[in-house]
């Protein structure tokens, strides 16, 4: 072998290797550009993402208002029915309350007509006693004076008899 023919095969070799580094080079180029696309549409989808999830967070954000709301709506809602259920008692207390002094004013007022009654009655033999009392009132005032009568009758007959 002479000094061109390994100068060409040299040539040849080197010039294959440059090609190869070349092809490597334009697969490396080729996945560098591949993975930059990849890289691109990843960070793309992170800012989707990031998006969704600022939005995600402020829906959150409101159905834990919403959530706070309802929960004070309940405890509101509890009250009132707790208000509610304690007036309705209140109401039943009363309306018993109310039944037994209607049933004392119903006794209270069987009671005065009972007495009623009796005070008519009472009266009615005070008018009987007074009338009796002004009858014996009367035949005592006859009797003193038929009394009286007589006793004059009486001295006037010792007197006459006094005198015979």
């Amino acid at each position: 072998m002479s000094g061109t023919e390994r100068i060409k095969d040299k040539l040849n070799s080197l010039r294959t290797e440059a090609d190869n580094a070349v092809l490597r080079a334009e697969e490396a180029e080729a996945k560098n550009k591949k993975y930059e696309q990849l890289l691109l549409e990843k960070e793309q989808e992170i800012t989707s993402l990031q998006h969704k999830l600022s939005q995600l967070d402020a829906e959150l954000e409101k159905a834990e208002e919403k959530v706070a709301e309802y929960k004070t709506a309940n405890v509101d809602g509890e009250q009132t029915k707790m208000t509610s259920e304690g007036l309705q008692r209140k109401v039943q207390l009363l309306e018993e309350e109310l039944d037994v002094a209607e049933k004392n004013v119903k006794e209270t007022v069987e009671r005065l007509r009972q007495v009623d009654v009796k005070a008519e009655h009472f009266e009615r033999q005070v008018q009987r006693l007074e009338q009796e009392r002004d009858l014996w009132e009367k035949k005592y005032e006859e009797s003193e004076a038929k009394y009286k009568k007589s006793q004059a009758e009486l001295a006037e007959l010792e007197a006459s008899m006094q005198d015979l």
